[in-house]
């Protein structure tokens, strides 16, 4: 492996990588290890050219630092997540809920660019006020309620949502029902789907 890194990675890495994909490399290594060796005075990094604003081309992929979806890929991702996500924009205004199967809370599209503390009763208006102000603030950057709501063990986390200089986006909400998780006890690795039987193979995990 050594002789192959040596005379074949390392050669056809110096020929084919762009200097913008040396400064990713160079970018990840305080994070993953330095490349052959570590960085030496006098060095100086290409410059990096940084993706900070997604992109939608014509054939609808979003690109992004981490890597592209299409639309397509992107709902379908967010409705198979087992909870239920809802973003409110910086205007307090509600801009996107996912849609699963076994949405935990009720949303209509009726509630798209509404205010969010219409979307909630009287009763609760100051503490979504309070939230979304310590948010927008910076005193704070993470709210939670867990809560027993028809049979289920639902668990409510609100997260300021910030761009790389702190500003702040808006907030999102995640919904998910934790009953399952609080009853799982010891380990699992062994794979199974549901119950293994007569006939049926299990794989572990290293």
């Amino acid at each position: 492996m050594i002789f192959k890194e040596e005379n074949i990675l390392l050669p056809v890495s110096q020929q084919t990588l762009t200097e913008n994909e040396w400064a990713e490399v160079w970018a990840a290594s305080p994070k993953y290890g330095w490349f052959l060796v570590e960085p030496q005075k006098g060095y100086s990094p290409p410059q990096r050219v940084d993706v900070k604003t997604p992109v939608v081309p014509g054939d609808g992929t979003i690109m992004m630092q981490t890597g592209h979806v299409t639309v397509e890929q992107l709902t379908s991702v967010l409705s198979t997540l087992p909870l239920d996500l809802t973003f409110i924009d910086a205007d307090d205004r509600v801009a996107f809920f996912s849609e699963g199967p076994d949405r935990i809370f009720a949303r209509s599209t009726a509630i798209i660019g509404r205010k969010v503390q219409h979307c909630h009763p009287p009763s609760s208006v100051d503490v979504v006020d309070r939230i979304l102000t310590d948010f927008r603030s910076g005193r704070q950057n993470v709210a939670e309620f867990w809560i027993d709501f028809r049979g289920k063990f639902v668990h409510i986390r609100y997260f300021a949502v910030r761009d790389a200089d702190g500003k702040y986006l808006g907030t999102v909400e995640l919904t998910q029902d934790v009953a399952p998780l609080r009853q799982l006890q010891g380990e699992r690795r062994i794979l199974e789907y549901g119950r293994t039987g007569p006939g049926q193979e299990a794989s572990g995990l290293p």
